[in-house]
């Protein structure tokens, strides 16, 4: 059995654990983020992990736990972004960032999933502060010289916090300035190498010499299945002139392509949106830090919006700290003009549908396995806690490493007030 194999047996099968009779969460407001909207003093009837009924004054079943949120809202769970979560605790520690390959080849078949740590301190943290799913990404390095590393970073999966991975993967293409480490100096020859690539899927009688070929059997193979539209294609990119030719090599190549970071994509909103292309970006980022961000505005996700292009939420920063407050940006978002509900898709329904996880995750309906989240108030605002999370039908504990530490060294008198 490969490796592979087993692991995607043990975690991505979707075998969960016995549920625990049922839930009734009542008098909530609940953000479907569905057609049926925002949903006042309703009840969530969850039994064997499953939503069964939504709607005003349900009677739960004998021995059902209740929750009352008293108003409070409930929401999905919210997407933690594209990163290292499970691949990386401290960037301090080497021994635990398996995030990226330096062998200095085009190894699309490298899976940054095979080192996905279920019982990582950092899904605890991210759990308890309203994250539920978390896209799975390597990174693309090298060394001062350019030494080792690929535009091609290699793909991942979607992973849960609960610790389980779904069996949909994703594959990451560095390109632009910050990739010309990667590219013998030139984001010209990015092109070019994607396009020989390509070429050796797509003509394999006309290969290369061994010396010469790009792909191994497994790279071609893996290849093959994101340019036939198995799995989405994630190119890393920010300046316009580039998101143009990657929005001509998409529709060249019938690829199912998403960009990521993207800060000027506003200046392309219409093409993006012709093409179906979804930009995942950070709502942070203001200011130009190269070249290839000088159109760098806050009002990147509102203008995308305008121009009819699906958006979600991710740091330019892939590091699993502190992904809780990409919640403060969408906050952001729509402080710039992002309408309120679009911002709040931005972290639930958007990336699900973006990563084909949309069964599972990003919306809260009849039928579904519970994701979910009750806040303490508004999440978006930053003073706002998740009081409780489900993952996959399954209530999840709210303590962490931190609220461990927290009550470990914090005076007595204080721990009840700290959170």
């Amino acid at each position: 059995m490969t490796a592979r194999v087993f692991l995607f047996g043990a975690l991505a099968c979707g075998c969960l654990p016995a549920h625990a009779g049922s839930v009734l969460i009542r008098d909530a407001t609940v953000h479907t983020v569905t057609p049926a909207g925002v949903l006042q003093h309703a009840d969530i009837l969850i039994r064997d992990g499953r939503i069964t009924d939504i709607g005003p004054h349900l009677a739960g079943p004998a021995g059902a736990q209740v929750i009352e949120a008293a108003g409070r809202p409930v929401t999905p769970g919210f997407f933690g972004g594209i990163g290292h979560m499970g691949l990386e605790e401290i960037g301090q520690e080497p021994s635990v960032a398996d995030y990226a390959l330096k062998m200095g080849a085009m190894r699309p078949e490298f899976d940054v999933s095979l080192a996905f740590d279920p019982d990582s301190t950092v899904l605890g943290v991210n759990r308890t502060r309203g994250v539920t799913f978390a896209q799975l990404a390597p990174s693309a390095e090298a060394g001062p010289k350019g030494e080792g590393g690929s535009i091609v970073s290699g793909e991942g999966s979607l992973a849960r916090l609960d610790g389980t991975l779904a069996p949909t993967r994703a594959l990451f293409i560095e390109t632009g300035g910050g990739a010309n480490k990667l590219s013998g100096g030139s984001r010209a020859a990015q092109l070019m190498l994607l396009e020989q690539a390509v070429s050796e899927v797509r003509r394999p009688k006309s290969l290369l010499t061994s010396d010469e070929r790009l792909l191994t059997p497994a790279g071609r193979a893996v290849f093959t299945g994101y340019l036939n539209g198995n799995g989405r294609v994630v190119f890393d990119v920010n300046r316009a002139a580039d998101i143009r030719r990657l929005i001509e090599f998409a529709r060249h190549e019938h690829a199912h392509v998403a960009i990521r970071g993207a800060a000027e994509a506003w200046r392309v909103g219409p093409e993006l949106a012709a093409a179906g292309i979804p930009v995942v970006l950070d709502p942070f980022v203001d200011l130009p830090e190269t070249f290839d961000s000088v159109g760098s505005t806050l009002e990147n996700a509102a203008r995308l919006n305008r121009a009819g292009v699906l958006i979600a939420f991710s740091f330019d920063d892939p590091a699993p700290y502190s992904v809780f407050k990409l919640r403060q940006g969408a906050g952001l978002a729509v402080a710039h003009g992002l309408p309120y509900d679009v911002a709040l898709a931005a972290l639930t329904r958007n990336p699900a549908e973006i990563f084909g996880v949309a069964d599972r995750n990003g919306s809260i309906e009849r039928g579904r396995l519970a994701d979910l989240v009750i806040w303490s108030a508004d999440p978006l605002e930053v003073t706002s806690l998740a009081d409780e999370v489900f993952i996959q039908g399954m209530r999840q504990d709210m303590r962490s490493r931190q609220t461990e530490l927290r009550d470990r060294y914090l005076p007595k008198v204080r721990n009840h007030s700290a959170r």
